[in-house]
């Protein structure tokens, strides 16, 4: 980026029922002199988010709260944020997480990218205000990240801690969006913001990360648990295959994207199963599996490694969020 370049930023938090948080959002969005919008779309809550929303205006003007009357998913709160905002630059914020200060200054220090994002802290949610002066100061080591590596980044593995790349919260280059036609696809309420980066990544989008700490992610008992519909699965599984289907992609992307299609639609597969079961009983879910021999793999492995991992919760319980104990965990930890 160069000196002569516009750098004002469209702040965009999609919120649903965020009352008790959406305050502190605001508040560290405001802080940040390189805001020059902030666009909360309240996505049809039930409570009264938009009110909260509205108390914390500071009055200079760069609040805009619009309110969806039913919910329409945070595909469609971002889209149309983006379309009545006028910022050249977009950037995401939970409407449960915050910035920390200084965030956007350091990013837009960096120069060479379309898209660029740093590194989360991962915060229990009561020790948030004081953990906060706790977050490490890491070193940028600015690096660009291609679809391949992006896509490798998003598969998630048993045992491990979750880590997936996709949970970054890059700043985006509007111009490059309306160049490619590029928005959320709101047929999504899971891995929309994967499925938006890899697209842009197949364009071409220089994706730059680092590794210095500005954003603060607050977890609280199941708020990285993965819940989500069956249904929303099979749509992230077709939206990989759409991927295949129309991008032209070098041979090391589109074998990582052929993985994580697999990744989504075992996952696919085990959930169908078992909401079959529950609904229709033993011997309907066990008919759906005996039509379709290429899912049993997936169910049969996926029901025996939830019931491992219940017997090792047993043995060796797992404190809740991220143990009550103050940690910090950084999603970028090399």
């Amino acid at each position: 980026m160069t000196a002569a370049e516009p750098k004002g930023v469209c702040i965009i938090i999609a919120a649903k029922n965020a009352a008790d948080t959406i305050a502190r959002a605001i508040a560290s969005a405001l802080a940040e002199p390189e805001a020059s919008e902030i666009v909360v779309v309240d996505d049809g809550s039930s409570d009264n988010t938009a009110a909260v929303a509205s108390a914390a205006d500071d009055g200079t003007g760069r609040l805009v709260i619009v309110r969806f009357e039913a919910n329409r998913g945070p595909s469609a709160a971002r889209n149309h944020a983006i379309s009545i905002s006028q910022s050249p630059l977009l950037a995401l914020l939970d409407a449960d997480d915050f910035f920390l200060p200084g965030r956007l200054r350091q990013l837009l220090s960096e120069d060479g990218w379309d898209f660029i994002a740093d590194n989360i802290a991962f915060i229990d949610a009561g020790r948030a205000a004081s953990a906060v002066a706790a977050v490490e100061q890491f070193t940028p080591s600015p690096r660009l990240i291609d679809l391949a590596g992006f896509v490798d980044g998003n598969i998630s593995r048993r045992g491990a801690r979750r880590g997936e790349i996709g949970f970054l919260k890059p700043i985006m280059r509007r111009a490059f969006l309306d160049e490619h036609g590029l928005r959320y696809d709101e047929t999504l309420r899971l891995g929309e913001d994967y499925n938006l980066y890899a697209r842009a990544l197949a364009k071409g989008a220089r994706y730059k990360v680092i590794r210095s700490c500005g954003y603060a992610a607050v977890v609280r008992g199941n708020s990285l648990s993965g819940s989500h519909r069956t249904t929303d699965l099979k749509r992230l599984c077709e939206a990989d295959r759409a991927m295949l289907a129309e991008a032209r992609l070098g041979s090391a992307a589109e074998a990582a994207l052929r993985r994580h299609e697999r990744h989504v639609r075992d996952r696919y597969e085990l959930r169908h199963f078992l909401d079959l079961k529950n609904q229709n009983g033993f011997r309907s879910a066990i008919g759906y599996a005996l039509k379709r021999p290429s899912s049993l793999p997936a169910i049969v492995g996926g029901i025996l490694a939830d019931k491992s991992e219940r017997f090792r919760r047993l043995r060796s319980p797992a404190p809740v969020a991220l143990g009550g104990t103050g940690e910090i965990r950084y999603l970028l930890q090399e």
